[in-house]
């Protein structure tokens, strides 16, 4: 019985708050050991990829993701943006500690900065939420393994499904898509962050009907879109949530 008090005592003091939507979510992880698995799970994926040297696109990526990083307000992350040449790949993602990378695949979707603001700022989304650390914790709690035992395991497999719950997504060949309640809060999230970059908020509605299109015409989705479900509702949910971004437009001069 006294364990089972002190295991509630210890999940609810390991409860947080997402910012904007405020919901309630477990966190047995330290931001700042997320942010290091982050980096490390980054730097790896640097060393296995070809890194683009389009001059004008990572300036675009580098404009547009600084923005989107003020907008989260939050300084103490050490952002860094990368460029990732493959035009076959479709993604994107943002590591806990604000490290992004964006795989040239994903422009033709993005079209511009306005679409590539909404691309960004939904996966700078999942890292602000915690998504990934939240993933983390869930696992830990099952395998109920301790975070030390996590940082420092030496089989590859097991390391590569940690990198991948923390957000990396296609990298290692493991494809664990974010459930449906963190997908809708980081649209949400996004469309805001978005906004106060100075980027119209409706361009994150036309990137997710050009992505809806494509699968409908090719008949299979692009990486970013089947591990980031979008249907009607998506859409209908994200019309739904522009009056409230729209608050936070401004665009930039």
């Amino acid at each position: 019985m006294r364990i089972a008090s002190l295991l509630v005592i210890l999940l609810l003091g390991a409860c947080q708050s997402v910012p904007i939507t405020g919901r309630s979510q477990l966190q047995i992880m330290s931001e700042g050991a997320e942010a290091s698995l982050g980096l490390s799970a980054f730097q790896d994926v640097l060393q296995k990829e070809k890194i683009s040297t389009d001059t004008a696109l990572n300036a675009m990526v580098t404009r547009v993701g600084s923005r989107i990083a003020v907008a989260t307000g939050r300084t103490n992350y050490k952002w860094e943006f990368k460029v990732i040449e493959n035009d076959k790949l479709a993604n994107a993602f943002c590591l806990p500690g604000g490290k992004v990378a964006v795989y040239t695949g994903i422009m033709p979707f993005a079209k511009d900065e306005a679409g590539l603001a909404a691309v960004i700022g939904h996966e700078v989304a999942h890292a602000i939420a915690r998504h990934g650390g939240e993933r983390m914790s869930q696992q830990l709690l099952l395998e109920g393994v301790t975070l030390a035992a996590a940082v420092s395991v030496k089989d590859e497999r097991k390391a590569d499904l940690y990198a991948t719950l923390l957000g990396v997504g296609a990298t290692f060949g493991i494809l664990l898509p974010y459930s449906r309640l963190h997908e809708s809060e980081a649209d949400r999230m996004g469309l805001i962050y978005m906004a106060k970059a100075g980027y119209d908020p409706r361009a994150a509605r036309d990137l997710w009907v050009r992505m809806a299109a494509h699968d409908k015409a090719q008949g299979k989705p692009p990486e970013w879109l089947s591990t980031h479900p979008a249907d009607e509702k998506r859409i209908r949910q994200i019309e739904q949530w522009l009056p409230e971004a729209a608050s936070y437009y401004h665009p930039v001069r």
